[in-house]
């Protein structure tokens, strides 16, 4: 599998990207960001980019989420568990996110718009994120790096 770097929804404050990771039959998501936010919105993105292409969804509605965690990396898979259950539970698709971290504590909205099979056209379902592959931290340029394996 190719690693796909496509930059999405990059603000003037933050330099993020999003990617995807091979792993078996899986599949990984990471996000890179200038903080553990930042790196958070760009995960969720990834996550979305393996059901559709992220350009179609239009964030019509926004949906509040908040979670908490005993560290930065069990954060990050609450965080996208959190995204995939909401997805679920409203038949929702959702491409802009803004996170905030306080301690162990994520504040985030997510904005979207219910599935239009015709115009979205998923192509996998996300069951949850994994502890595999799990890592939350900064590179050696000081980016902050959010990345786990997703069971599809």
């Amino acid at each position: 599998m190719t690693v796909r770097r496509v930059p999405q929804f990059i603000s003037a404050e933050d330099r993020g990207r999003w990617e995807h990771f091979a792993h078996g039959a899986d599949i990984g998501v990471r996000g890179v960001g200038s903080s553990p936010g930042a790196a958070f919105e760009q995960a969720a993105l990834a996550l979305t980019a393996v059901i559709t292409d992220p350009s179609r969804i239009a964030s019509r509605q926004a949906v509040s989420i908040r979670c908490s965690a005993p560290d930065l990396e069990v954060l990050l898979v609450e965080w996208l568990n959190c995204l995939v259950f909401e997805m679920a539970t409203r038949g929702m698709l959702f491409a802009r996110f803004a996170v905030t971290i306080e301690g162990n504590e994520l504040h985030g909205t997510a904005w979207g718009e219910e599935v239009v099979v015709e115009r979205h056209r998923p192509a996998a379902e996300v069951k949850g994120a994994t502890f595999t592959s799990l890592r939350v931290g900064q590179d050696e340029n000081g980016n902050w790096v959010a990345q786990c394996i997703v069971d599809v």
